[in-house]
């Protein structure tokens, strides 16, 4: 019994660290002309760091205006494509005026980050579903 209970938790890590290892590392710079949210926050329009973080996991993005003015953290999600994103860019939903933070992909990756929807962004979304659809915004990063 004890043996099978190693082995299990043996197999659980090694699954995990195989899920890790699919992660995409970012590390990019992007001028953002439009307050944003991220998360819960609104962040001002500038100039920004974007970076994973977090060893193997990289999964949790950093944010940094470049003047200091903004600094915040978000989980992210895998995300994936069949074709190879064909530049480095940040992916906004927009709806109206309203900008969501949605992706991050580097140029030539099939493997980039999804930020899931907050819970404004939805309501957002079902609110303006009869008048208005989601417009989706690309800003050009380089790589830093």
């Amino acid at each position: 019994m004890k043996r099978q209970s190693v082995s299990l938790i043996s197999l659980l890590g090694l699954l995990l660290m195989a899920g890790s290892a699919v992660a995409q590392s970012i590390q990019v710079s992007a001028s953002v002309p439009f307050n944003f949210m991220v998360g819960s926050q609104k962040l001002p329009a500038g100039t920004y760091d974007v970076r994973t973080i977090g060893g193997r996991d990289a999964q949790t993005v950093l944010l940094r205006a470049q003047d200091g003015s903004s600094r915040m953290m978000v989980r992210s999600n895998s995300a994936e494509s069949l074709k190879a994103a064909d530049k480095t860019k940040l992916v906004f939903n927009k709806y109206r005026d309203q900008y969501f933070l949605a992706e991050i992909w580097e140029a030539g990756a099939i493997r980039g980050h999804h930020l899931p929807k907050t819970s404004r962004e939805k309501e957002l979304a079902k609110e303006l579903a009869q008048d208005v659809t989601r417009e989706q915004v690309e800003i050009v990063a380089s790589l830093d």
